[in-house]
Order: structure tokens, then sequence, then C-alpha cells
């Protein structure tokens, strides 16, 4: 995995950087002030590891553009709710967005299938491939131009985990359970008897503790540490909702269109190396996080018996032909998706 990703981290970086560097030394001549100010809404609350990694991504653009775009960080419930990222680029009242794909089913169905269906692969070389290769890519861009948005470089986060405040030493185990679980990770756990609830990243402790729900799912094992769950819900069971998680970076069409082609490329080149520092950094603090959550009472459900492996997989069988018929984007996707089996 990891001579994967130094490898897809060359061939993410190298052309990006080169132009935007070259541009930005082009901008450096005449350094000036700032004239584009842009707001940009991410998933995570501060002091948290990956909203540092967003902040990285502001902070890249403003440098590589010579202060000639500055990026206000907008961190999770600063003005613009987790739900709400994808309206706020959309209308403009943020320039840029870190959108978390499965709360905004309704509202862009080929963003639940980009983000990972249950059941999807982990092999890191395989997502690039499909995102920048087999057409995802150019799918995805019409996909989100048709809503007014600029749809840039994805970036890839670790397998979907569930926590529990019960122990599952069974599939039955989730009959009953409200976990929370949006887009297609709860149309999964129905399938499998559970009740799933859509909450934000930043409610999902204290709905714990108060017995709102009975789990949740989190981006990532990160996102389970930095939001303490395992003080409120010690149990994590050993199947992962999905191999790996491919969100976006999205820009406002309008904001996008009034920068010069030198900016648009930097912009272009500064979500190319956050994907990067995404996939590099998530793959050494899940290691990180599942230790400290372990020496903080986490503790791992039995390994799954045939038959309840058999059971996860048969939950997320028919997703494919449901988001298929969501509409054009999400059929052309899973077309796609199909070719490769």
């Amino acid at each position: 995995m990891l001579n994967t990703v130094k490898k897809l981290k060359k061939h993410l970086v190298t052309s990006s950087l080169a132009v935007a560097l070259g541009f930005s030394a082009v901008a450096s001549t005449a350094a000036q002030a700032a004239d584009h100010n842009w707001r940009f809404a991410n998933l995570y609350g501060r002091g948290t590891a990956f909203g540092a990694v967003y902040e990285n991504l502001a902070k890249n653009i403003e440098t590589m553009s010579d202060g000639r775009i500055k990026v206000q960080v907008l961190y999770s419930g600063e003005g613009v709710g987790t739900s709400g990222i994808l309206g706020a680029t959309k209308t403009g009242l943020v320039t840029m967005g870190a959108p978390f794909q499965s709360m905004h089913a309704g509202e862009l169905p080929a963003g639940v299938v980009e983000i990972g269906l249950p059941g999807g692969t982990d092999d890191v070389a395989e997502l690039s491939t499909l995102f920048h290769e087999k057409g995802w890519g150019k799918v995805l861009t019409e996909a989100y131009g048709s809503q007014g948005l600029v749809w840039l470089d994805p970036y890839i986060q670790p397998p979907v985990y569930i926590i529990t405040k019960k122990p599952i030493t069974s599939i039955e185990d989730f009959k009953g359970l409200k976990i929370r679980a949006p887009g297609a990770y709860g149309k999964f756990l129905r399938n499998l008897g559970a009740s799933p609830v859509s909450l934000a990243w930043s409610e999902i402790y204290t709905s714990l503790s108060t017995g709102v729900i009975d789990g949740s799912i989190g981006s990532n094992m990160i996102d389970h540490r930095d939001g303490n769950h395992v003080e409120v819900a010690k149990y994590m069971y050993k199947l992962p909702l999905a191999g790996a998680q491919v969100l976006p970076i999205i820009v406002n069409r309008n904001a996008w269109n009034k920068l010069t082609p030198d900016l648009k490329a930097i912009v272009k080149a500064a979500t190319t190396i956050h994907a990067q520092e995404q996939m590099t950094k998530s793959k050494l603090w899940e290691s990180q996080a599942v230790a400290e959550m372990e020496a903080k009472g986490l503790q791992w459900s039995p390994e799954p018996s045939a038959s309840d492996r058999e059971a996860w997989a048969a939950a997320g069988a028919g997703l494919w032909d449901e988001y298929a018929a969501e509409d054009k984007y999400s059929k052309q996707l899973i077309d796609i998706l199909r070719k490769e089996q």
C-alpha cells in the first residue's frame, strides 16, 4: 500500500504543481492585495486532525497565488452546518466547500455513488484510475456543473466503521438499533434491520451520550477518535461499511469564472496537493487513532461468522440498482463500475 501511495503521490502532484509554481513565480514578482476573498466551509471542528488539513489547503491557495486569493476557513458549525455545505456553495454564501456527499443524497444523488457504496474497494490505485482514467471524473464534472459548481480533485479517506454502545456479537444485533448513517450507509443498515439517522458529525457525541442514537458511522477511525466517541460508545464492529471514501472539493462556478487562468491552475494544484496530504496522513492517523481508542477501552466485536459475512454482503447487493435509478449521472457512474467487474 505504501508503494502504491508513493506512486500515486508522484502522479497526482508533479504536473499540477509544476504548472502552479510557474504561475506563482510570475505572481511573486508583483505581490498585491487579494483580488478574491473566499470563504471555505469544511466538515470538521477546530483542533481536529482533518480540520488542520483543510486549513493547509486554504494556506496553500493563498501562498501559491501570492496572496491574490485569500481564503477564510469556516469550521463545522461556524455559519454553515454539515448538511448545508452543498447548498451554501451553490448559492455563493461560501465560495468553496468540502461536502460529505451522504448528507446531500436528495440534492446530488451521484455524490452518494462518488463517495463509495458499501462494499467498495480500498485499493487507492484502483480508485484513482476510476476517477482519472475510467471516466468518473468527467461524469462528476458534469453532475456538479449542472448545479452551478466546479468539481476539483477528490481525496481519499480510510474505511468506514460503526461504533455502538452495545456489543455486536452477530448481524442480528443490528436489528432495532438507531445508528447515525446518512445516504447509502443508512440504506445498507436498514437492510440489516437497523434504523438509520442522519446527523452532522458534531452531533454524534451528544446523541450517543443521551441515547438519541445507539451507534454511529464515522467517515473514518480518526473521526471517532477526534469526536471522543469511545467515551460514550465502546464497541466497534469488525467489518467496514466501505473500504474507502472519496470526497470532493467544490467551488461556486460564478466565483471560479472570475479567476484568471493562472489562478485556476493554482487552485487546482493546491487541491491536488490536498488530496495527497489527505491520503498519506490519514493512513498514519488511522493506526494512531485505533491505538488511542483501544487505550481508552475500545473493544472490537468477535470475528464475524461466515453467515454474518454473507448477510453483510447481501445487504449491499441491491444498492447499485437502486442508485443507478436515481438520476442519469448516477447511472453513468454505476455503468462504468459494472464494466470493471
